[in-house]
């Protein structure tokens, strides 16, 4: 989240200076100092500070360094999910006083290097749940008919991202609505501690209440959750991927040998959702409701020839939505939702082609008039016969007209 400022200035080294604006942002980590004149202050790990050897990161920073004179007295790392609030934007020298320690300006909110531009993010407008139970947060309830009748041409897809469930990663899902375009986050999930046994319950009853919602589960670390799924409960809308024949994965009806129960994430995988991505956020054909999904899309970055979370963030929301951006390049998700999303954006596209150019102009040359009812083509003159004559009596009558 961005908020605009426009009436506060904020204390620098040199003086009350303006700034553009406060940044939120979800860290993984965060650090506490202690420090000698009984303050604290804290901050994500990649926060710069005014140290005895200059501006260093928290992360970096040890007891033996000083912040702007202090001495730190205890430095405390807690592992998690916070918040994190910072000043950006600042003028001059991009410095501020924070608890009497300078801080460095941080980098803006969605910098050049990010996936989705950052004009884009700052325009994102994501909402409180309506309900949060067991990590579950609900945005919006499923459509259904009055009498819990499932609406047939009502979608949902529910694309997963799983962990080992140790506090390293998260696990993850998002909840898309389908049923058209745009396409709209309507609920997610992410727990860094559930394990791969219980985590495919979490996913059933999920895709039970969204009317039987279609399930892409990612398995590069375990397939153990897409199996339980298909195996254990016996759940019919999980989305198979065909990978025989040397061919790249595509999504399939799962009736064919080279099957397997949910998708790799491999570099083709990961480069064809992470561009669709972007093109279905930056179209606005995909609504991000969630903040923390948002959290993660400020801080993926490029690194090398791809895209991933920046040091102390996360990117498991994210990553989901790179699955669910993938599924609709798919054959067989068109014929699921029956229709064509990149039919429609290029389509979009032209019309918005023709309506910022001008059609071309008709001139009357008046040759017409001016050749006594003879057409000029490619240079020579055509004189129309009448429909009962012969070409032969058409061209005697001319040679006469003509000779007088």
């Amino acid at each position: 989240m961005f908020k605009e400022n426009d009436r506060y200035l904020i204390k620098t080294p040199t003086g009350f200076e303006p700034f553009r604006g406060v940044q939120k942002k979800i860290v993984d980590s965060l650090y506490t100092f202690d420090l000698d004149d009984g303050s604290h202050i804290k901050c994500s790990g990649k926060h710069l500070f005014l140290t005895d050897l200059g501006f260093k990161k928290a992360k970096d920073i040890t007891k033996d360094n000083t912040l702007t004179g202090k001495k730190i007295k205890s430095i405390v790392v807690e592992l998690g999910s916070f918040e994190v609030y910072d000043p950006v934007g600042v003028e001059n020298h991009s410095t501020y006083f924070s608890n009497g320690i300078v801080s460095h300006n941080t980098e803006f909110l969605g910098s050049s290097n990010t996936l989705v531009s950052g004009g884009k993010l700052q325009l994102i407008h994501y909402i409180d749940p309506m309900i949060v139970h067991d990590n579950l947060k609900i945005y919006e309830q499923p459509v259904k008919e009055d009498g819990e009748k499932i609406l047939k041409d009502h979608l949902y897809c529910i694309c997963v991202d799983v962990s080992e469930g140790k506090n390293l990663d998260a696990s993850a899902f998002s909840i898309i609505d389908v049923s058209q375009t745009p396409y709209k986050q309507v609920a997610t999930y992410r727990s860094s501690v559930i394990s791969p046994i219980l985590f495919p319950t979490v996913i059933y009853n999920a895709a039970k209440l969204y009317n039987n919602a279609f399930i892409l589960v990612e398995i590069n670390n375990t397939p153990q959750v897409a199996d339980i799924i298909h195996s254990d409960l016996e759940y019919e809308n999980l989305l198979k991927v065909f990978t025989g024949n040397k061919k790249p994965q595509q999504l399939s009806a799962g009736f064919a040998r080279g099957v397997q129960l949910g998708v790799k994430m491999s570099p083709q995988v990961k480069k064809i959702g992470c561009s669709n991505l972007k093109a279905l956020i930056e179209g606005d054909k995909l609504l991000i409701t969630d903040f923390d999904t948002y959290s993660e899309l400020t801080t993926f970055v490029a690194k090398k020839n791809s895209f991933s979370a920046e040091d102390d963030a996360n990117d498991d929301l994210v990553m989901t939505l790179v699955m669910f951006s993938w599924a609709t390049t798919q054959k067989y998700f068109r014929e699921i939702v029956n229709h064509d999303l990149r039919k429609q954006i290029q389509l979009e596209n032209m019309n918005q082609f023709d309506e910022e150019n001008l059609p071309a102009p008709l001139i009357d040359t008046g040759l017409e008039e001016f050749y006594g009812g003879l057409e000029l083509i490619d240079g020579d003159l055509w004189e129309k016969a009448d429909s009962n004559q012969t070409y032969a009596q058409y061209t005697k009558e001319s040679i006469r007209r003509y000779e007088r």
